[in-house]
């Protein structure tokens, strides 16, 4: 207890029993040694109180200090991944001939549909505007499912296939890239609508032959066993 105020507690009881002496004498009132005992006791309740502004959750003076500190979470366990170091998958995509097939039945189908506005001239829109279509055609088939690095990479007998549509469809560009008439575009129509039916029919046949040969060798195979 701070001892200004004990101090000033125990004046403030010997002044109480100063003036309690003369009054102690009258009936039921208590002896002088009965005060001083409750006073006593006040003192010793006023001591056990904490002073202002002292925390009641810290413990008393002289008592040893426990850390509130949390203990340290645990080192986190870094896993490391190692990417694989093998080798890279390698694109093995070969000459698409169905493709082929469909950009040539596109365009037989766009310069028939030209041939239909003839009477409004080369320079119709209607015929400008298939053409074009044609010439997209092409080019497609050409820069990407016919690439020499894919030619190389294919079946032989769909090599030969995928060659011949490749020679036909730079023929039908540079004819539609120097279209000067109706009749001459008369012509590449026909002639494509023609390339399409015997490039399809080649393509069918020549596939069945294909799978009837390996039909042959997988039975060859089974009977030698």
């Amino acid at each position: 207890m701070n001892p200004l105020f004990q101090n000033f507690a125990v004046a403030v009881a010997g002044k109480l029993i100063d003036m309690g002496v003369a009054k102690f004498s009258g009936p039921h009132k208590a002896t002088p040694e009965q005060r001083i005992g409750q006073i006593a006791k006040m003192l010793e309740a006023l001591e056990s109180e904490p002073e202002a502004g002292q925390d009641t959750a810290r413990p008393p003076a002289g008592a040893p200090e426990v850390s509130k500190e949390a203990p340290p979470a645990p080192a986190a366990t870094t896993t490391t991944e190692i990417m694989g170091t093998g080798p890279e998958t390698e694109d093995i995509a070969t000459a698409c001939v169905p493709c082929a097939l469909g950009h040539f039945s596109r365009s037989a189908g766009a310069l028939e549909e030209a041939m239909r506005f003839k009477a409004q001239g080369i320079t119709s829109n209607e015929i400008v505007d298939r053409v074009g279509g044609v010439l997209k055609e092409q080019n497609t088939l050409e820069r990407y499912d016919l690439t020499p690095e894919k030619l190389r990479r294919s079946l032989l007998w769909e090599r030969e296939i995928a060659e011949e549509a490749l020679v036909e469809s730079r023929r039908v560009r540079h004819v539609l890239e120097g279209l000067e008439s109706i009749e001459q575009l008369e012509v590449v129509a026909a002639e494509t609508a023609a390339f399409y039916r015997k490039l399809n029919r080649k393509w069918f046949k020549e596939r069945f032959a294909q799978r009837g040969n390996k039909a042959e060798e997988t039975a060859g195979g089974d009977t030698g066993a």
